[in-house]
């Protein structure tokens, strides 16, 4: 049975990020970026985690959708798309009034279209130029 809840452990979060080919990372930073997060969904198949995303929001103009990741058994169902609804759901529901807020996100290779169909805008676009990004690597002591 498919159901959405608000906890993933850190060995889970980053089993779904391996599985979709992501970067992985140890579990410290793991647990902080489940911890930090501003809103977590976890899609669980029973007791097994299928899917995630995370919303990085600090109150201010500028929100970050974040791991919006399905394993690929599960992918094509609509998962994906209720995840990020109930980000954007999330959000609109904790703006207060007069509120602007920006949600940006880094989109994995060949999804833009995918994100297209929540409002989401392609950069480079009439309004702004690529996204940038770099990763910083801190190498293990010898």
């Amino acid at each position: 049975m498919i159901k959405f809840v608000d906890y993933i452990t850190p060995e889970e979060y980053m089993g779904l990020r391996k599985v979709v080919g992501w970067v992985e990372f140890p579990l410290e930073q793991a647990k902080a970026c489940i911890d930090k997060a501003y809103f977590l969904i976890c899609v669980r198949d029973d007791d097994k985690a299928i899917g995630v995303v995370r919303l990085l929001w600090d109150g201010g103009y500028i929100a970050f959708l974040s791991d919006v990741i399905v394993a690929p058994e599960y992918q094509g169902q609509g998962i994906g798309r209720k995840l990020v609804e109930f980000c954007i759901d999330k959000l609109k529901e904790d703006m207060k009034p007069g509120y602007k807020v920006k949600l940006t996100l880094n989109s994995a290779k060949d999804k833009e279209h995918f994100y297209e169909k929540f409002g989401f805008k392609i950069r480079p676009n009439e309004d702004a130029g690529p996204g940038m990004d770099q990763w910083l690597i801190m190498e293990d002591a010898k």
